[in-house]
């Protein structure tokens, strides 16, 4: 590690190997940049302060580790891949900021896990395989203990898998999410806010500004700005993807109670279910083969995360419709197997990709909108 002076006499720290470590994060070539800024240009969304993505490949190499990690651009990047499709030196300045947005997770993350399951696969695939196994197991000591039953007659999810325990379930992931998101969200705090001396931010700030968080995670699901990209269908793709996620979450969370039934009414839950289901086997699908197309600018460098996402939504989806199929044709053993292989696929998928992977931008975009506000602020302050 080296150190530069500005010409104000601020010391920056220089780490030679931040570029190469960004990179193990994902596939761009910003070597080949020279600072033409037609990526800035083509992107709808950068603005003045947010030139995206130029000032963050000149960070990169540059060695600015500090300049990174105290700046909250590239969460608010949608990667609609305008920018690699307009860059003339092919450079792929839309992959490196979503390579940022992995290096990011992964110093955010306190654990180290994150690190490790981007950036080797014998991490991802024995994480996943573990956890998966631990649900087995679950479910064998249950049984062997007569909480978990296997009716022989007639199907009893109820029996099989009592509700009170799943929401005893429920409620220790959820908690252990929470905690992992909310630690590592103080840590990007930390980075954004607390680390960056060259702004003072008024307590006052963080309540008059509050209200952009509000707003911020309650569009998640729209995502409005992404219609100013060139592909408007996945603006739509994404709607349909979330909503279809959070309908089958609150159902399962939520609703458990009334969506969780052992005969063969229909009510809206079922509607819900049909509608959450239909959309992740729909975009999953589509997504997938995209990517193995590589047709679009954004699906040309998959990262293993990205695939194994949307393998495991695409096996919960598939999972829920035969749990769906044997509870009603009455498959006693079949539904409780399917049941058990179900939640196999999707815990493991949300405790990997929701703290420590790619869904994690959930979090970290609502709160780099606010941060990047207070900020904004702080310095208009300092100036007047």
């Amino acid at each position: 590690m080296v150190t530069a002076h500005t010409g104000t006499e601020k010391v920056l720290n220089v780490k030679p190997d931040v570029f190469k470590t960004i990179k193990k994060f994902g596939a761009f070539d910003v070597s080949a940049c020279f600072s033409c800024g037609q990526c800035t240009v083509s992107c709808p969304l950068s603005v003045s302060g947010n030139d995206f993505p130029r000032r963050f490949i000149r960070y990169a190499k540059l060695g600015l580790e500090e300049k990174i990690l105290t700046h909250a651009e590239p969460w608010l990047c949608y990667y609609c891949g305008d920018c690699s499709t307009s860059c003339p030196s092919q450079a792929e300045p839309g992959e490196f900021m979503m390579a940022t947005r992995r290096y990011l997770t992964a110093r955010y993350d306190w654990t180290g896990l994150s690190k490790r399951l981007y950036l080797s696969h014998k991490w991802e695939f024995g994480a996943l395989i573990a956890l998966a196994l631990l649900i087995l197991g679950i479910f064998l000591v249950a049984n062997l203990t007569g909480i978990s039953t296997m009716e022989g007659s007639n199907v009893s999810i109820d029996s099989f898998a009592p509700k009170e325990w799943i929401h005893i379930g429920d409620l220790v992931l959820g908690g252990t999410l929470a905690f992992l998101l909310l630690t590592n969200a103080f840590r990007m705090y930390y980075y954004i806010i607390l680390s960056d001396k060259s702004v003072k931010v008024p307590i006052k700030l963080y309540f008059t500004e509050f209200k952009g968080i509000i707003e911020t995670a309650l569009s998640f699901p729209f995502q409005i700005r992404w219609r100013n990209c060139d592909n408007k269908f996945r603006w739509l793709k994404h709607v349909f993807l979330v909503t279809g996620y959070v309908t089958i979450f609150t159902l399962v969370v939520v609703f458990i109670d009334i969506f969780q039934v052992d005969d063969t009414r229909w009510d809206i839950t079922s509607l819900l279910g049909y509608y959450g289901t239909v959309a992740l086997l729909f975009v999953t699908l589509e997504a997938m083969w995209s990517r193995y197309k590589k047709k679009e600018q954004l699906h040309k460098f998959s990262h293993l995360s990205d695939w194994l996402f949307l393998i495991l939504l695409f096996l919960t989806a598939v999972t829920g419709i035969f749990l769906h199929l044997f509870r009603l044709m009455n498959f006693t053993y079949p539904s409780y197997f399917i049941y058990v292989i179900h939640l196999m696929i999707a815990g493991p998928m949300l405790i990997i990709e929701v703290p420590f992977g790619k869904w994690s931008h959930m979090l970290y975009r609502p709160l780099a909108v606010y941060f990047a506000s207070i900020k904004e602020k702080a310095r208009l302050i300092a100036t007047v």
